[in-house]
């Protein structure tokens, strides 16, 4: 019997998923894939206070520092070093912070594979320019050094190609782990009142390339039903203050993200359209779930989410114009959308189609000459 390839997943909190769309991406390949290859998975103790051995046969191995923050730096730094000698494949998430390691890997002879993330991270407006001229520098040493470059859109492979010469991979995130449902438990129905009424729903996290000044300023205008926009708000001081100008008002529900699973399901299941606001994606999590679970896509105008949506979802690039798509969007065109954005992400966008790409790149990166 053949020796399992040793993949070691670096760069991440931890699995089980607790914390954005890399670790439920590296979550779901420890679902689908995880008996298939010799895995494991470098965690924060911080996150995971019980420490568990194994996640769907990956191994867990656990490191007491955090995994964000200038403290990231340090734990991508030490799992990177200790995986090398360990490992025969690196899949390395989102390299921002801490790329630069990437040549170490001619200490050993482990393989590497760098999961850029989302698209040009380096130009995000949350970042000061130090953090942008750090996080640029750090793609592009990862991108030269890695094996293989990912990226989950096409706009991205154009982009890494374009800024550092560097050749990618296009595999894109998963969203049929999205659940939407309407029933009503724990005492949701009591909690949530306005759920048993129209509205919309938006999902971000709150910084200003997510544009959810644009939506709720859009629902100011706009009164044919609320907007429920779940965020981060104490994050930043850009949702710090739109939380306290939008609190309370008649046409719009401004809630803290929920991280209960069948709560979140249910707030979200009854929506009868998700607009997404994100201008600094590449395959939007919170989009692709969307559309996973069925729902009709209003979408901010830009190329990436033209791409994830095929061109199929409605779009808006300002305040007035996502007012005019709203004042003209019907319940037949509710209907007759969603049943579209379904098909795209059943097509395009499910864990297992993903799991088994990543699969097939494990087994051509081992036989790359070393």
């Amino acid at each position: 019997m053949n020796r399992k390839i040793k993949i070691h997943i670096i760069g991440i909190h931890g699995v089980p998923a607790k914390y954005g769309g890399l670790e439920t991406f590296a979550d779901f390949l420890c679902q689908n894939i995880g008996e298939e290859y010799d895995i494991t998975v470098y965690c924060t103790s911080k996150k995971y206070p019980l420490k568990e051995k194994y996640y769907f046969g990956a191994k867990l191995k656990y490191v007491p520092i955090h995994a964000s923050g200038f403290k990231g730096i340090f734990y991508d730094l030490f799992t990177y070093i200790y995986a090398i000698f360990k490992a025969d494949v690196i899949l390395y998430l989102s390299p921002v912070g801490s790329g630069f390691m990437t040549p170490l890997k001619k200490l050993a002879g482990a393989k590497v594979i760098v999961n850029h993330g989302g698209l040009n991270e380096w130009e995000r407006e949350k970042l000061n320019r130090v953090k942008q001229l750090w996080a640029k520098f750090n793609h592009k040493i990862a991108s030269r050094f890695s094996d293989v470059n990912v990226v989950d859109n096409q706009l991205y492979q154009q982009s890494l190609k374009e800024n550092f010469g560097a050749d990618s991979v296009v595999i894109r995130y998963g969203g049929d782990h999205a659940i939407s449902t309407t029933t009503s438990v724990n005492g949701y129905a009591a909690k949530y009142p306005f759920l048993n009424e129209k509205y919309a729903i938006s999902i971000s996290r709150a910084q200003v390339d997510n544009n959810l000044h644009l939506v709720l300023e859009a629902f100011e205008k706009f009164e044919g039903y609320k907007l429920v926009l779940l965020s981060n708000w104490s994050v930043s001081e850009y949702g710090k203050k739109l939380k306290q100008k939008y609190q309370g008002h008649k046409n719009i529900i401004v809630l803290d993200n929920i991280y209960n699973k069948d709560e979140f399901n249910y707030v979200r299941g009854g929506a009868f359209v998700y607009i997404h606001s994100h201008s600094r994606c590449g395959t939007a999590p919170s989009l692709v779930e969307a559309m996973s679970i069925g729902q009709p896509i209003i979408s901010y105008d830009v190329p990436t989410n033209r791409e994830t949506t095929q061109n199929q979802a409605l779009f808006f690039d300002s305040v007035d114009s996502l007012v005019n798509v709203l004042d003209k969007f019907s319940e037949e065109d509710a209907e007759k959308n969603k049943k579209i954005m379904h098909s795209i992400a059943s097509e395009n966008y499910t864990w297992r189609n993903i799991s088994k790409q990543y699969s097939e790149l494990f087994e051509q990166v081992i036989t790359l000459q070393k």
